[in-house]
């Protein structure tokens, strides 16, 4: 299977709609469409949420164990039967570049049903004006197939989408076979990470510009994160780069992929001021989002799913400047959502950063398996996406970190503290998160080694009691340290499934 061979059995044997509008895909999308109070598209699908596991790859190279194989003579009949079934049908071609800086674009194509022409005009908004060449990757979707089935040939870049009207599946697509495409042709990573800068005066009164990015699977915060504006006023300030995906190279600089924000609803409200200003707009567009039929949106019903979803052009948010690019990113946050011993925030060792990026720790949301929603999960690197051997990925980043000293990385927790314990517990609130983000740019945090693990904590913060954030606060002794042994070997199991890992990275985490 290759483009060319797909490109031509498709040209000569459908109906392909090209250089159509998104006024025009709007339109002929309207029979699925409820208008929004805003006057805005809403949608609603057959399914909700990413098909994870039904999800395969051609094994035309190394997998990791985390991905599920599909044999390739089974892939190859799958997709003629496919080529029949579309024989004579119409179908929306999209061409759109993914990333702006020169050295990292990648011309990406879509194929979709005409009767899913919401997907085309949706993801319209995800990715930048084509550059007119031959497609590098290329992502064939009908939704109408009978069964649900993904699967991609990773030397290819060719990825089969069938039975699904998820608009997240088109934008994994691409942007699965982009991080790959980046780690075969540099030194770096591409990464499930948000990115953005901060302007800020540090404790010398200094105004500087931090680099951040943020690790997070879907549903932990990332990204209210790195759209939050951290109440930074005057000469301070906030500029938004990328919420989903960005290409590292070995230096630390940050390729930014998209021009779009696909960000959950789920609750949404005044009090995320640049979301939601951006959401009552007219240019976003809704999934499975709660609309009655005079228009009105109620983000806080949850009947339809708690995977409501909107599509947000790069232009309606505040902070979002044309630059999607961060030089350097200074300070890497892994955001988990934990509920019991995790610490609001520590400082990690690049060992540590490594181990913890292996670990991806959280909790399962309903963008991933809704069936699991609140559980303990772990995800390499908090990417789903990742194709090829994991522990090279984690060795690579290791490598990056330790040929840059003045990247510093943070695991922050957005869940609660204690929650689980004999008191009530803390809740992490968004203000507490995004004040701490400020004040590790400005470097205001003074911290101390944890007693029950190596990475350091905050011994102090001006304005905020961390004893209150203390998770040896909400339980006895004795059921303190069960946790802390637990986790510490729930954690050894997991990194042992990765021998390849390096030997340094895994003793990271001892007590």
């Amino acid at each position: 299977m290759d483009k060319k061979t797909v490109i031509k059995k498709l040209e000569e044997n459908c109906k392909i709609i090209k250089n159509i509008s998104p006024e025009e895909l709007r339109e002929i999308a309207k029979p699925m469409e409820t208008t929004t109070e805003f006057g805005s598209a809403s949608y609603v699908t057959k399914i909700r949420n990413r098909s994870a596991k039904k999800t395969f790859i051609v094994p035309e190279i190394k997998l990791g164990i985390k991905q599920t194989p599909i044999k390739e003579k089974e892939a190859e009949e799958l997709a003629e039967k496919v080529f029949e079934y579309l024989n004579d049908k119409e179908l929306i071609q999209i061409n759109k570049t993914m990333c702006l800086n020169p050295k990292n674009e990648i011309e990406c194509r879509l194929y979709v049903s005409k009767e899913q022409a919401k997907l085309a005009f949706m993801w319209n908004y995800m990715l930048y004006p084509s550059k007119e060449k031959e497609p590098e990757m290329i992502s064939i979707h009908v939704p109408e197939w009978p069964e649900t089935k993904i699967f991609c040939y990773p030397k290819q870049k060719i990825t089969f989408c069938l039975g699904s009207d998820y608009f997240g599946e088109v934008k994994k697509s691409f942007l699965r076979m982009g991080m790959l495409f980046h780690k075969e042709k540099t030194k770096g990573l591409g990464l499930h990470a948000g990115s953005k800068l901060l302007k800020v005066k540090n404790k010398n009164n200094e105004l500087q510009e931090v680099g951040f990015i943020m690790f997070g699977l879907s549903g932990t915060g990332k990204t209210t994160l790195t759209i939050h504006n951290h109440e930074l006023t005057g000469e301070e300030g906030v500029s938004i780069r990328q919420d989903d995906v960005v290409f590292m190279d070995e230096k630390g600089f940050c390729a930014g992929t998209e021009f779009g924000f696909f960000i959950k609803t789920e609750g949404l409200d005044e009090s995320q001021k640049v979301l939601y200003e951006a959401s009552v707009k007219p240019t976003a567009i809704f999934e499975n989002v709660k609309v009655s039929e005079n228009g009105k949106v109620d983000f806080k019903n949850l009947e339809l799913t708690a995977n409501g979803r909107g599509v947000l052009p790069r232009d309606s948010v505040e902070g979002a400047e044309k630059e999607i690019d961060l030089e350097k990113a200074h300070k890497i946050i892994f955001i988990t959502r934990r509920e019991d011993i995790v610490p609001v925030i520590a400082k990690l060792t690049p060992e540590q950063a490594a181990a913890y990026f292996m670990l991806g720790e959280s909790i399962e949301t309903s963008a991933g398996d809704p069936t699991k929603a609140g559980q303990s999960k772990r995800e390499v690197g908090t990417n789903p996406f990742i194709t090829g051997k994991e522990e090279d990925e984690g060795n690579r980043l290791y490598e990056i970190l330790k040929n840059n000293k003045d990247i510093e990385c943070f695991v922050m927790n957005t869940g609660g503290i204690g929650r689980t314990g004999f008191e009530k517990g803390k809740n992490i609130s968004i203000k507490l998160s995004t004040d701490i983000m400020k004040f590790i740019a400005q470097g205001k945090i003074e911290w101390k080694k944890d007693s029950n693990w190596n990475y350091l904590v905050p011994k102090g913060i001006e304005g905020i009691d961390f004893s209150e954030f203390d998770p040896a606060n909400y339980y006895s002794k004795e059921e303190f340290e069960e946790k802390v042994n637990k986790l510490l070997e729930e954690r050894k199991q997991w990194l042992a499934q990765f021998p390849g890992l390096k030997k340094e990275i895994v003793e990271s985490i001892y007590k």
